[in-house]
């Protein structure tokens, strides 16, 4: 089963702003979900319905996973010390 991979408006504005080596590291992570989102290293997020984390290098990407429909939608992407406000 592959997933399809859905980036909200505001991902796709947060990675604009990151630089191009960062970027590359993080969209390595994303493409990962693609094939398995709960992967090792995928943590789910206590207190919430179904967001989940995953860890690419000092940024954070929380996303969400809708099984019914094989889709991954991103919803944040930064520093681990912003991404959780």
């Amino acid at each position: 089963m592959v997933y399809r991979v859905i980036l909200s408006g505001k991902v796709q504005k947060q990675i604009g702003a990151l630089p191009r080596s960062t970027w590359t590291r993080i969209r390595s992570v994303i493409d990962g979900l693609e094939i398995n989102p709960r992967r090792h290293g995928a943590i789910k997020i206590k207190g919430t319905a179904d967001t989940w984390r995953i860890r690419a290098g000092v940024y954070r990407i929380l996303y969400t996973i809708e099984d019914d429909r094989l889709v991954v939608l991103v919803l944040k992407v930064g520093h681990r010390r912003e991404v959780y406000r």
